[in-house]
Parts: structure tokens; C-alpha cells; sequence
């Protein structure tokens, strides 16, 4: 008996390598394929609403993909053209950088022996950085390319949709696929509730933030705006990351650190109350996740397949739980992923 528990042990340590090792190297392929998963969670409810409206549904599938790659688009394009700007204007950056750090220098008075400011900004080919600035925006903008491949998955989801209960009556008995489709039906609703509430707040978010950069005249406050928007994704870290990304612009681009500040505390105040307050409130308590699992999620997910991995990491910790908590034999799977 113990031998069997062993051996068990050994096997699902195997399976879960295995199953890693296949994610990471298959992630050109995979990670299209769950983002379309995700995205036909969001678009499936206007889906379902052109089909009501007695829109043919091949009318219907092609509206949304075109209206949704007209908008990635033009967040690609936005994205790339304000990488461009900032690495035209880096040695504006690079000049206040290095007066700011002289000004310290000179305001505390150091004493160090033989200690001399050394001029690192003017010593660095501005060339080769805006080179590397705009080369580094290569990934993104052939991400916006891979979408096509998102796209092509979208299409046979979405068009797929209706006939999964069609194929169930058929495999199985009048009251088994009842159940089946009874619960199928439940898990496809909470997962459609909590991603779309996560990314109408996400962007909402995105949008107060975009709005208090303008105000403040922050360089690129669109292309800020829109990391907040992916960055709330990723709960705790991504709000951090999106508030120090323009906090450390506003402090080389102004003379004084009072924008600065007041962007901290604005943009910080905003992040805490949409995701203390408003958020559990709107997404309720049913779904609370460990804060242990987020984090193991977090860190497996980053680990996969890097940032993208990270974002995609909450949403799909929150897709398990929802079909653990609606099939009674993996109860337990969703109640040890809960808080409390």
C-alpha cells in the first residue's frame, strides 16, 4: 500500500514536469491558443446578442473579429509610434538624469576621497540605445502579428459554441446530458462574469489613469494608460508596476517632484479603491482566490511563459476554481484554492 502511494507520488511529480515542459516549449502555439480561449469568454455574450437579434451568425462572428482587431491594432500602432518618440527624446531624459544626479551630488556635499561625479550619460551612444529601445519593441509589435493566429482560433471557438450541446444529447443519456449541460452551462457563465467584470474595471482603470497623466501632462499617458489597463491583470504587483512606470517619467520629465508626488498619490489612491473596494464588491466574495495560489500561479505562469504568462496566470487560476466548484468530485480542488 504504501509502495502504490510512492509510486503515485513519483507519477504525478512526472506528469506535472512533463506537462511544464510541454507548456514552455509549445507556448508559440499555446499562449494564442488561450488568449482566444479567453477572448471568446468576452465576446461571447455580444455573440449571443447579434445572434438574438436575428443576425446570421457567420455575420455575427466576422463583426467581432474585425471591430476587435481594428482595436488591437490600433494599440499596436500607438504602442509603437510613442516607443519611437521616447527613443527620439531619450537624451532629453539622459541630460536631466545626469543634472538631477549632479544636484545631489552637491546638495549632500559628498566627501568621499578622490570621489568624482562621472558623467555616465554622455558617456553612453545615445544611438545605440534608441536602436535598442526601438529593437525591443520587436516582440511586441510581432505579437500584434501572432494575433492573427489568436484570431484564427477565435473563429472556430465561437463558430463552435452552438454545438457542443448538440454533440452531448447525442453521446449520451436524456438525463446525463442534462446534468452535463446544466453545469457546462453554469461554468460558462461565471467564467464570461468574472473575466468580463475583470476587464471592464481593468479598463476603467486604465482610462482614470490615462486621464490623470494627461492632466498632469505626462509624456506618453495613452501608452501608460494601457499598461495599466493589462498590468490590473495581474493583481497586487501589476498595479505596482503600473505606477511606477510613469511616476519615474514624471521625475526626470518635470523640474520639481510635486507632480511626482501627486501622481503617486492619485494613481495609488485609484488603484487601491477600485481593487479593495470596488472590485470584491462588483465580483463578489464566492470566487475568492488563496492568496497563495495567485502567487503560485503568478510565479509558475512568469515563469512559463514570462510576462504574458503572468497575465494570463490570475484569470486562469479563476477558470479552474469556477469548474472545480461546479463538478462534485473536484469540490475539494476548489475549496482548497479559496481563502480561509
Amino acid at each position: 500500500m504504501q509502495g502504490n502511494k510512492v509510486i503515485a507520488a513519483a507519477l504525478i511529480i512526472l506528469v506535472i514536469f512533463v506537462v511544464g515542459v510541454f507548456l514552455k516549449q509549445a507556448k508559440p502555439v499555446l499562449f494564442p491558443f488561450f488568449l482566444a480561449i479567453f477572448l471568446s469568454f468576452i465576446l461571447s455574450p455580444i455573440l449571443d446578442f447579434l445572434t438574438r437579434k436575428k443576425i446570421p451568425r457567420a455575420v455575427s462572428i466576422l463583426f467581432i473579429l474585425l471591430i476587435s482587431f481594428f482595436i488591437i491594432y490600433l494599440l499596436g500602432l500607438l504602442f509603437y509610434s510613442s516607443g519611437k518618440t521616447f527613443a527620439s527624446e531619450f537624451p532629453k531624459y539622459g541630460q536631466k538624469i545626469s543634472s538631477i544626479l549632479a544636484s545631489i551630488q552637491e546638495q549632500l556635499k559628498l566627501t568621499f576621497p578622490k570621489w568624482e561625479t562621472v558623467d555616465w550619460v554622455g558617456q553612453l551612444d545615445i544611438n545605440k540605445i534608441g536602436g535598442f529601445l526601438l529593437a525591443s519593441l520587436g516582440p511586441f509589435f510581432s505579437f500584434i502579428v501572432l494575433l492573427f493566429l489568436v484570431f484564427i482560433f477565435l473563429i472556430f471557438i465561437l463558430a463552435g459554441r452552438g454545438n457542443v450541446k448538440t454533440k452531448i444529447e447525442k453521446s449520451f443519456s436524456k438525463e446525463r446530458a442534462l446534468q452535463i449541460i446544466d453545469v457546462i452551462q453554469k461554468i460558462d457563465k461565471q467564467i464570461q462574469r468574472y473575466l468580463a467584470i475583470k476587464t471592464i474595471i481593468s479598463f476603467f482603470t486604465g482610462v482614470l489613469a490615462t486621464i490623470v497623466l494627461m492632466i498632469f501632462g505626462v509624456d506618453f499617458a495613452i501608452v501608460f494608460g494601457f499598461f495599466t489597463f493589462i498590468l490590473n491583470y495581474i493583481p497586487n504587483i501589476g498595479s505596482i508596476i503600473a505606477t511606477a512606470l510613469p511616476l519615474t517619467v514624471a521625475v526626470f520629465q518635470f523640474e520639481t517632484l510635486w507632480p511626482a508626488f501627486w501622481i503617486l498619490i492619485i494613481l495609488g489612491s485609484i488603484q487601491m479603491t477600485i481593487g479593495n473596494f470596488i472590485e470584491p464588491r462588483v465580483m463578489g466574495q464566492g470566487l475568492g482566490l488563496s492568496t497563495l495560489v495567485v502567487l503560485f500561479f503568478l510565479f509558475f505562469w512568469g515563469w512559463l511563459w514570462g510576462i504574458a504568462g503572468m497575465i494570463l496566470a490570475v484569470p486562469t487560476a479563476a477558470t479552474i476554481k469556477i469548474v472545480c466548484d461546479n463538478i462534485p468530485q473536484l469540490h475539494f480542488v476548489g475549496e482548497l484554492m479559496s481563502k480561509g
